[in-house]
């Protein structure tokens, strides 16, 4: 049996809500949340944590997400590129610059396009865009 989760796109502002946002609806009952990182969504999507560690199957409805679209847009990349590029220590220089290249030239993925991303590799989560 599938279980469905909603996550509601009139919470995502900004990347940090769409963390809130899904430690709300999949870690409700877990002493700790997640990092904002796609390295934490992809773990998540697993199924080893929150709801999913418990679900035989799992279908997410993203309420709203045009709304998330939005605020997951270029803007937000953008600056979430920036954060990158400004701590070379963490993180690889020439990629995030790559990245935000792209970006700029209208032909790189928003924020939003790549958390929809890491949901297309786990086949075992049905992510539905409402």
């Amino acid at each position: 049996m599938t279980d469905t989760f909603r996550l509601d796109g009139r919470r995502i502002r900004d990347i940090p809500s769409l963390y809130a946002e899904l430690d709300r609806v999949l870690m409700p009952d877990e002493p700790w949340q997640l990092g904002e990182s796609m390295d934490a969504l992809d773990d998540l999507l697993y199924g080893g944590y929150g709801v999913l560690a418990r679900a035989t199957g799992a279908r997410i409805v993203w309420t709203d997400h045009e709304r998330a679209r939005i605020a997951l847009g270029v803007d937000a990349t953008r600056a979430w590129y920036q954060g990158k590029l400004a701590r070379p220590g963490l993180f690889a220089a020439g990629p995030a610059q790559a990245a935000l290249d792209d970006l700029d030239r209208g032909a790189g993925a928003t924020y939003f396009d790549l958390v929809v991303r890491v949901f297309a590799d786990h086949p075992e989560v049905d992510l539905v865009l409402d």
